[in-house]
């Protein structure tokens, strides 16, 4: 089930790397998990396979924290993330 309520949103995008920065609003995420991105009429689903928080490998992350994560599709700063 999608939560309503977006829990971050897009930062940054390196679209060499294909690698979204998420500032992480509220709640909380894990390895494992999935998310959807939304930006306008644009938006995917995908399962997180890694976390980075200052370039070092985590497994969960939490409300206040910005982290990476790879994505499947390139995306926008702005963009709106949601626990999926």
């Amino acid at each position: 089930m999608i939560n309503l309520d977006p829990i971050g949103k897009v930062v940054h995008y390196y679209d060499h790397l294909g690698v979204a920065i998420v500032d992480l609003e509220k709640g909380g995420l894990k390895v494992g998990q999935s998310v959807k991105f939304q930006h306008g009429e644009d938006e995917f689903t995908q399962a997180i396979d890694s976390l980075q928080v200052d370039h070092k490998q985590v497994e969960e992350v939490k409300a206040g924290d910005s982290f990476g994560l790879k994505v499947d599709k390139p995306t926008k700063v702005g963009t709106l993330v949601f626990a999926a």
